[in-house]
C-alpha cells in the first residue's frame, strides 16, 4: 500500500461514512479497482479507517458524547444502589441511553452472519449494486417525511427497534448505515436534529465492536501487518479529519431537504456497478 492509497481511501472512509451513500460500498468498490478485493488485511485496514470517523463523531458530537457518559455513569450508580428502576427514565439523555442499546440488540443475530454478509457483496458486483439501488430508495423517501417531533425525551421502544433493523440491513456493503438510521428515525418521527444526533450516537458502539473485532481476529491470525502501521495510522488521521468536515455536511443537507442527491448518485452508482457486474458474468 502507497501513502497516496491510504489517503484517498482515508478521505473516502471520511465522506462516505456520514454522507449516505455508503463507506463501505465504496471501499468496496475501490478494492475491486485496484485488484484488492480478496485481501486479508482490507478488512483490517477499513477497520482502521472506521477508528477514525469514530474519533470523527466524538469530535464531532463532543457535548452530546459527554452529556451520555455521565448519564450512563449515573445509571450505574443507581443500579448498585437499587435506584435504576425507581427512578426511570427521568430526563431525555437516559431515555436516549435505554434505546440505543435497544436498537444495538437487534444487531446481535446478525453478528453470526457478518462473515456471509461481507463475501455477498464481495464476491458479486450485481448484489452490491442493488444494495446501492435500496440506499437510494430510502433516501429518496426520507425526503418526503412530513418532519416528526419526537425529541430525546419521546423516543419509544418501537421507534428504537425500526432504527435497530434499518441498521442491521445497513450491515450490507452498499447500504449506507449513517442514511438508513437517519432516514429510519425521520420514518418513526423524530423530528430532524435527533434522527441525526441518534444515527451517530448508535454509531459509536456499532463502529467500535466491529472495529476492535477485526483487530483481534488479526492478532489472533498473526497476521497484523506491522509494518505498515504508518499508512494504517495516516488512514486514520485523514478519514478523522474529513468525517467532521462531513458530519457537519449531513447536518445542513438533513435540515434542509437534500437527500434527494445522494439518491440520485447512489441510483447512478448501483446501475453502472450492476452494468459491470453483467459483464463480467457473460464475457
Amino acid at each position: 500500500m502507497t501513502i497516496l492509497e491510504a489517503i484517498l481511501q482515508g478521505i473516502i472512509q471520511g465522506l462516505t461514512e456520514f454522507l449516505p451513500v455508503s463507506s463501505s460500498g465504496h471501499l468496496m468498490l475501490f478494492a475491486h479497482i485496484t485488484n484488492n478485493a480478496e485481501s486479508e488485511t482490507g478488512f483490517l485496514f477499513s477497520a482502521f479507517l472506521h477508528l477514525g470517523t469514530l474519533l470523527a463523531i466524538c469530535i464531532a458530537f463532543h457535548d452530546t458524547v459527554l452529556a451520555l457518559v455521565k448519564e450512563l455513569w449515573s445509571m450505574a450508580k443507581d443500579l448498585f444502589t437499587g435506584k435504576l428502576i425507581k427512578n426511570g427514565l427521568h430526563n431525555p439523555e437516559r431515555r436516549m441511553i435505554v434505546m440505543l442499546l435497544l436498537s444495538l440488540v437487534v444487531l446481535v443475530p446478525f453478528y453470526f452472519l457478518r462473515d456471509f454478509i461481507e463475501h455477498v457483496a464481495q464476491t458479486y458486483l450485481i448484489a452490491l449494486g442493488c444494495f446501492f439501488l435500496y440506499t437510494a430508495v430510502i433516501l429518496f423517501l426520507s425526503d418526503k417525511c412530513v418532519d416528526g417531533k419526537k425529541g430525546p425525551a419521546e423516543l419509544t421502544w418501537k421507534t428504537a427497534l425500526v432504527v435497530g433493523i434499518f441498521q442491521a440491513i445497513a450491515l450490507f456493503p452498499g447500504i449506507s448505515r449513517s442514511g438508513s438510521t437517519i432516514c429510519s428515525g425521520l420514518f418513526a418521527g423524530m423530528n430532524r436534529d435527533t434522527a441525526v444526533k441518534y444515527s451517530f450516537m448508535l454509531g459509536i458502539p456499532t463502529i467500535l465492536a466491529g472495529c476492535l473485532v477485526e483487530i483481534k481476529d488479526a492478532i489472533s491470525a498473526g497476521s497484523m501487518p506491522w509494518n505498515e502501521m504508518p499508512m494504517y495510522l495516516v488512514g486514520f488521521v485523514v478519514a478523522a479529519v474529513v468525517g467532521v468536515l462531513a458530519i457537519k455536511m449531513v447536518n445542513l443537507l438533513v435540515n434542509n431537504n437534500k437527500f434527494k442527491f445522494f439518491s440520485a448518485y447512489t441510483l447512478i452508482v448501483g446501475l453502472v456497478v450492476i452494468g459491470f457486474g453483467v459483464a463480467q458474468l457473460v464475457r
